[in-house]
């Protein structure tokens, strides 16, 4: 049974906000390319980090290039490929690579396998390959097998199960270890984190965000470790704008309160 979970709150305070993308800023297309973030969403990601001094980021199983042009014109903070690369405030970037030998190796195996099951799709993202079954669900259990089978023969890599995808990445990467690496560096460090996320995937990171006694938010429905739940991307789009209306409240009382303060001296 599905566990009852509360919505998030409005939130105020010193935080730091981390959001998937796929399946939580936007909605889950057919295909990866087809996917968009509403303009207004956009600018509200945009004066939510203005708000909290840059303190927003994009955890996400896409690539950072990928993340980049869906929320254009701003930029962010990023974790891509579930943490195996990421950009930190000051663009500095942290890549974990596999040897180009292994990559060709698993990308041509791959190919050739999931040539044979029609509507299946290889992503190669450099150091991680996303088997995607979406349009093809009748090959989920042939495309889970494979991916399991390449993970038995290269220990150094790790098998993500995801919405109608499989991702084979290497070991010890995922969002709960890109959400930690953040809150050790400015502008995060010292605040209370925040993660929306939807799949499997993001079970990681809530999992990091709960120890450290943050909000953890699930989007839609599911078992989760998460302690909060938006039933859907446009629940999340209103919930964020929410949060930025009342963190922008909350930051015009104060102002207005020193002000106050100073005429009176």
């Amino acid at each position: 049974m599905d566990k009852l979970l509360t919505v998030p709150p409005d939130l105020t305070g010193n935080l730091a906000f981390f959001f998937d993308l796929d399946g939580t800023l936007a909605e889950i297309k057919p295909h990866p390319d087809q996917v968009a973030i509403p303009t207004d969403v956009r600018l509200s990601l945009h004066q939510l980090a203005e708000q909290q001094n840059g303190a927003v980021a994009l955890i996400s199983g896409r690539s950072m290039d990928e993340l980049d042009a869906l929320v254009k014109p701003y930029r962010f903070p990023l974790a891509g490929v579930h943490g195996a690369e990421r950009r930190d405030i000051n663009d500095q970037r942290h890549i974990l690579t596999l040897p180009d030998s292994l990559v060709s190796t698993l990308e041509e195996t791959l190919r050739q396998a999931l040539a044979s099951l029609q509507g299946s799709e290889l992503e190669s993202k450099g150091m991680a390959f996303a088997l995607h079954y979406r349009r093809a669900p009748q090959h989920e259990a042939a495309i889970i097998d494979l991916a399991r089978d390449i993970v038995a023969r290269y220990p150094q890599l790790a098998l993500q199960p995801g919405k109608c995808v499989v991702e084979i990445k290497p070991k010890g990467v995922n969002k709960g270890a890109a959400i930690a690496a953040f809150l050790q560096e400015a502008p995060f460090i010292g605040r209370q984190p925040v993660f929306v996320g939807d799949d499997l995937t993001d079970e990681s990171g809530f999992e990091v965000v709960n120890k450290l006694g943050g909000v953890s938010v699930k989007v839609g429905e599911g078992e989760t470790l998460a302690k909060c739940r938006l039933a859907g991307v446009p629940h999340v789009h209103q919930w964020l704008k929410t949060v930025v209306d009342t963190q922008q409240h909350t930051l015009t009382d104060r102002r207005d309160g020193y002000e106050s303060l100073s005429r009176s001296i």
